[in-house]
């Protein structure tokens, strides 16, 4: 009995010790920190572990795409130099998290995570500059929200959780307050232009507009019973 308690609290201390020693190596900066970190490094390890897809749509300067979805991460990341700060950002924060922490078990000494993302690094003002227009433009947005006394607009995206959670109800309620509510539902990752002047900064995101004008907004997932008292 003494030596199972004895290898159960060993057990336990590694445990714990392993997740101390993560988070030292680990850190979640804010943007403006993420960025002066960035620059006080020549040539940085920066690492965009989103999709192939989402990384050619857009991405930070100089970034290395290594895709945390994919089986070879671990191989790929490896490639890099494990003694120098490491970079790592993906959408929203979610993903990023968990590669970072798969590159502390790796053997990396300093992971910086990028809190919020690419979405809370556009919002900030950071993103490179371009005339491109993805989706959706502004004066076309003034157009939709003006287009009834009453508009909500559910801003969304296929690998968001929460966003396809809600979806359901939400295609209900299009058509069951379509005499009372204008309900529009927009991919974020269709309509980057209008989603970078709005400064959103995660998904989902949900707004109600009264004669062209916001009333009221919501970040992160609301419960069907929520929303409707907001309508």
């Amino acid at each position: 009995m003494k030596l199972r308690i004895l290898s159960l609290a060993a057990v336990v201390f590694l445990i714990l010790s392993c997740q101390g020693q993560n988070t030292k190596l680990v850190q979640t900066v804010d943007v403006n920190t993420f960025a002066e970190k960035l620059k006080s490094n020549e040539k940085p390890q920066l690492l965009d572990v989103r999709t192939p897809e989402e990384y050619s749509g857009e991405h930070i300067e100089n970034a290395t795409n290594v895709n945390w979805n994919s089986p070879d991460f671990a191989a790929k990341a490896s490639r890099f130099d494990k003694t120098k700060p490491v970079f790592v950002y993906c959408k929203v924060g979610g993903r990023s998290a968990q590669a970072a922490d798969k590159l502390a078990e790796l053997g990396f000494k300093e992971i910086y995570n990028l809190e919020g993302g690419i979405m809370k690094w556009n919002a900030s003002g950071k993103a490179q500059k371009t005339d491109k227009i993805i989706g959706i433009c502004d004066q076309e947005y003034n157009e939709l929200i003006q287009s009834s006394p009453k508009v909500m607009v559910d801003f969304n995206a296929k690998w968001c959780a929460p966003c396809q959670k809600m979806k359901p109800y939400i295609v209900k309620m299009q058509e069951e307050l379509k005499d009372k509510i204008k309900i529009v539902q927009l991919d974020a990752d269709e309509n980057k232009t209008i989603v970078n002047q709005l400064e959103l900064q995660g998904l989902p995101v949900i707004i109600i507009y009264e004669n062209g004008k916001e009333v009221w907004r919501n970040l992160g997932y609301i419960s069907e019973e929520d929303l409707r008292k907001h309508l």
